[in-house]
């Protein structure tokens, strides 16, 4: 595994990794955390894409070992970074997993940006913001000023991961608790805004990639219906669903979640 490079976007610095392949001729992935995580979720999937990409993992801006620029961010931002790390490291095109927020922010690079990357993986990602998901942000937001990232993780490690995993896993669920403890509250507040703006599922009729729409059976942030909609409007993608996963299920069911983005990348 490298060591992390801290790369400027244009007046702050992502931190990044590269995994995989070193050959020069292999593929690119590039790999986008969920809001509160870092890029040390995608571990789980790390040996079954080493083998055949070149893989770029990076922390989102306010998030792991990156800085959080003051906001507000939007998704526009949030896309730039994406092209930014690929352009330093000389990536003409690659393919795209993200999830949540990395999720969303790969709808609007095959959206707006086709012509960088050849497929794109959405995981447990909405595409658009009705009414109660800007409330349950604005909720959050309110219990975080008043008791810090600590007043929300338990709730959030509920919504990740389902209760067996978590009672089975202990030291790798404080893995994570301490990851999104140690969250810019700066920076989540400025990604949780940009949540509420989400505005992507007018557009989807336009995706012109192809595109995998996978999420967990139990998750409650990104439901299955919602997604299987969103695969619905987006012209020759797919959808699957990962059984016994919550909103992280590459981590809580990664043997799932691996063959199934096996199969889209055509890993076989």
């Amino acid at each position: 595994m490298s060591a992390v490079t801290l790369v400027d976007c244009g007046g702050f610095k992502l931190a990044t990794r590269l995994d995989g392949l070193t050959d020069a001729s292999a593929p690119w992935l590039v790999l986008s955390n969920s809001l509160g995580a870092s890029m040390m979720m995608w571990e789980p999937q790390l040996a079954v894409l080493g083998q055949h990409y070149r893989i770029l993992r990076y922390d989102t801006r306010g998030h792991g070992a990156s800085e959080a620029p003051q906001g507000p961010y939007d998704f526009g931002g949030l896309t730039h970074d994406v092209l930014a790390l690929m352009d330093h490291y000389h990536i003409g095109k690659a393919s795209f997993m993200g999830l949540s927020l990395g999720g969303m922010t790969g709808l609007g690079l095959a959206i707006h940006h086709a012509d960088r990357f050849d497929r794109i993986v959405c995981c447990d990602a909405r595409a658009d913001n009705p009414p109660p998901f800007v409330q349950s942000w604005d909720d959050r937001k309110a219990a975080v000023d008043a008791g810090g990232l600590q007043a929300i993780v338990n709730g959030t490690m509920e919504r990740w991961f389902v209760e067996s995993w978590r009672k089975a896993h202990p030291d790798q669920l404080q893995n994570f608790v301490d990851a999104f403890l140690a969250t810019s509250v700066d920076g989540y507040k400025a990604c949780a805004d940009t949540l509420k703006t989400l505005d992507y599922l007018k557009d989807l009729g336009s995706v012109s990639l192809p595109v995998l729409y996978l999420v967990g059976a139990e998750d409650l942030g990104a439901p299955p219906a919602v997604m299987r909609a969103m695969a619905m409007a987006t012209p020759g993608s797919a959808y699957i669903e990962v059984p016994h996963g919550a909103h992280l299920p590459n981590v809580d069911n990664s043997a799932d979640f691996n063959t199934a983005i096996a199969g889209f990348l055509g890993l076989h």
